[in-house]
């Protein structure tokens, strides 16, 4: 094959690219033109009968032939396809102005909200936070809390033991948070130890077999039932509303001695004024600082224990605990 018909076959296919108007019609005109029975094709086949003084000449010319063919069906191909985006843009016009998909924000659960702004209270007053784990040996549970074997609160119906160990259980309490402590630090301690707990309750509006507690020490040189007033007067003061009154009802607990019931002044939804029962505390037994290392003749302290969960019942006027832990987006939605 001359050098003539090369030239004449690269026309053709150049004017075959060319013509092309859309990609279905370039891709036809690839295959006509540089397919395998293409005469490009047939060409290039035929270089090695050609006599050997004309086969570099005219394997030469084929190959330029062939480069300027695809450099053409590239360079067409971009053209089509820009063209083809350009005019389903056209098609398919977007108005800019439209509001775009919502993505609503997230919002702390109203138990964290809850937490977070108890802690910042304490915070303020120089406690620390602390944390335990939340298995617990029953000695930092039980016993180093003055609460002998074959007592009540030990019982396998009250609490989760874990299989094959009887003395681990997930902690009834976070009050080994403060074992712990006064195990690892010299006095002065004033901490706040938040965090969920664990005890065989029914589930209903009220109970749950896992809640949220925040406990709370002081200990001290000097430290009387006149400073745990004073603090549980302040934080009742600082989370509910400055008009809010506390009474201390005697109570008992195995690790405190005195103790009493914190009740804080309330306005039921009748608006009958009244009491409400919101924590636990006393003045932490002598046997409990003992155990702990620390010299009951030098230091005193002081504890308390707030239920996470039943605060944010009254702070947000929610029925029933069960709806803190139902995940029901309807429900939280309302503390975003």
């Amino acid at each position: 094959m001359s050098t003539g018909d090369l030239a004449g076959i690269e026309r053709d296919a150049l004017a075959a690219v060319a013509r092309a108007s859309n990609l279905s019609e370039l891709e036809a005109a690839r295959v006509a033109h540089t397919g395998r029975r293409s005469p490009l094709a047939a060409a290039l086949a035929g270089i090695g009968s050609l006599p050997p003084d004309e086969r570099g000449p005219a394997g030469r010319a084929a190959n330029a032939a062939r480069a300027a063919v695809e450099a053409a069906l590239a360079a067409r191909a971009a053209a089509l396809e820009a063209d083809e985006l350009g005019a389903a843009l056209e098609r398919d016009t977007t108005d800019v102005t439209l509001p775009g998909d919502p993505h609503p924000r997230g919002a702390l659960h109203p138990i964290t909200q809850i937490r977070r702004e108890m802690e910042e209270i304490f915070l303020a007053l120089g406690y620390f936070i602390a944390d335990g784990p939340e298995v617990e040996t029953e000695w930092h549970n039980f016993t180093a809390l003055n609460t002998p074997e074959g007592h009540p609160a030990r019982s396998s119906s009250d609490n989760f033991y874990l299989a094959g160990r009887p003395d681990r259980l997930l902690r009834s309490q976070t009050s080994p948070v403060q074992v712990r402590a006064m195990q690892e630090q010299e006095p002065p301690i004033y901490l706040v130890a938040p965090g969920f707990v664990y005890r065989r309750d029914d589930v209903d509006a009220t109970h749950s077999p896992m809640f949220q507690q925040m406990e709370g020490l002081a200990v001290d040189e000097g430290l009387t039932m006149a400073h745990l007033k004073g603090t549980m007067l302040h934080f009742a003061r600082e989370l509910l509303g400055a008009d809010r009154e506390i009474v201390l009802q005697p109570h008992f607990f195995p690790f405190t001695e005195p103790s009493v019931d914190v009740q804080v002044s309330w306005v039921d939804r009748s608006g009958r004024p009244g009491w409400l029962e919101l924590a636990g505390a006393g003045m932490v037994d002598p046997n409990v600082l003992s155990a702990c290392g620390i010299d009951p003749e030098r230091h005193t302290g002081f504890a308390f224990g707030w239920g996470l969960d039943r605060i944010a019942m009254i702070r947000f006027g929610v029925p029933d605990l069960r709806l803190m832990y139902e995940n029901d987006l309807r429900f939280l939605e309302q503390f975003a």
